[in-house]
């Protein structure tokens, strides 16, 4: 492994990536020049590859410990690293970056600034902000009423929710969002929404009254699932905010006092959209665990979930940066994003 440098693990894109791990009860290592884990069976110890150049994230939950070497080679590749509690949510360690998985992210003084020069150019100017948010808002509801069209589409007989109520859903928050005075408004509009999806999403599945719990207070399945999903997205998230050189700390949405608020930013690009129908379908259909995760991994992949993160990211960063470099009032230039799908950044 020591004959090959950075360069040569970072050949697949991480938009184009395509495991992400949870682990659990074993330790990660470097085994016969390859990054592994060990699990134990009895007196025997079984080591299984992580393919680390193809890989975004790796989240270590209980029962886990790292080497330094293991470590170091996953820096090379660009793998975002994150310690966590059982199921990817209770806080397990903590440092001033977030307070729910310590992340640690690759490290190089030659990571380039291109995206973070354009993002510090407007991010300190309330208006241009507030701009940037509400691109932020308008790509995710986007995004979302395409993937929950294409849920109704392939779960017919275990997700029928009615598409068009959810289109008059976008339609209305779109409007709604456009006309937002502040961040606190378009925080509201988003949590009004996500609450109707619950809705929505409970009676496509045929699961009764659903109520949000918060994290850790409830047992079924519904919740425990959107706990555990929203980690994933979290760790896409610090992914592709990584790959673009953004401080997790810039955030347009969450505030300006949460030092990894860029990552819920980005991360809430996806939640509604994959996360929340997995979380329901999932439970309705009675699936363990480890068969939710597998399920909403194969879901943000399918869907090019990173490539959306990175591609919006990147154009809020370009468009919003132009008007900042112009003098332009936020309001007389439309930002253009990305569709819902597209090619990868």
């Amino acid at each position: 492994m020591n004959d090959f440098c950075s360069a040569d693990f970072k050949t697949i894109l991480h938009s184009k990536r395509a495991n992400l791990y949870y682990l659990e009860h074993c330790r990660v290592l470097v085994h016969d020049g390859r990054v592994e884990y060990v699990t134990d069976e009895g007196k025997r110890s079984l080591y299984w590859n992580i393919p680390i150049a193809n890989t975004t994230t790796v989240l270590l939950g209980t029962g886990t410990s790292v080497t330094q070497a293991a470590m170091r080679e996953l820096a090379k590749a660009g793998v975002m690293v994150g310690f966590c509690g059982g199921g990817g949510t209770p806080l397990f360690s903590v440092n001033e970056f977030e307070q729910e998985v310590a992340w640690f992210a690759p490290q190089s003084e030659y990571r380039p600034t291109e995206y973070l020069q354009h993002w510090v150019r407007f991010w300190f100017d309330d208006g241009l902000r507030l701009a940037a948010a509400k691109a932020l808002q308008s790509s995710r509801l986007r995004y979302l009423q395409q993937h929950w069209g294409e849920h109704a589409r392939a779960k017919a007989g275990v997700f029928s929710v009615p598409i068009d109520l959810v289109a008059a859903l976008v339609t209305q928050t779109t409007a709604a969002v456009a006309a937002a005075p502040d961040v606190t408004h378009l925080l509201a509009l988003e949590g009004r929404l996500t609450k109707q999806l619950y809705k929505l999403a409970a009676h496509a599945t045929q699961a009764g009254e659903f109520t949000r719990s918060a994290r850790g207070e409830s047992r079924d399945p519904a919740n425990a699932f959107l706990d555990h999903g929203n980690y994933l997205a979290y760790g896409l998230g610090a992914t592709a905010t990584w790959v673009l050189g953004l401080p997790a700390a810039l955030a347009v949405l969450h505030g300006k006092t949460r030092r990894g608020g860029l990552v819920f930013d980005a991360a809430d690009l996806v939640k509604d959209a994959i996360v929340l129908p997995q979380s329901f379908i999932s439970a309705a259909r009675g699936d363990t665990e480890q068969e939710f995760r597998q399920a909403c991994i194969e879901q943000l992949t399918r869907k090019e979930a990173l490539d959306f993160m990175i591609d919006t990211l990147k154009a809020i960063a370009l468009e919003t940066g132009r008007l900042a470099a112009l003098g332009t009032s936020p309001g007389a230039v439309a930002l253009s994003l990305p569709a819902a799908s597209g090619p990868s950044a």
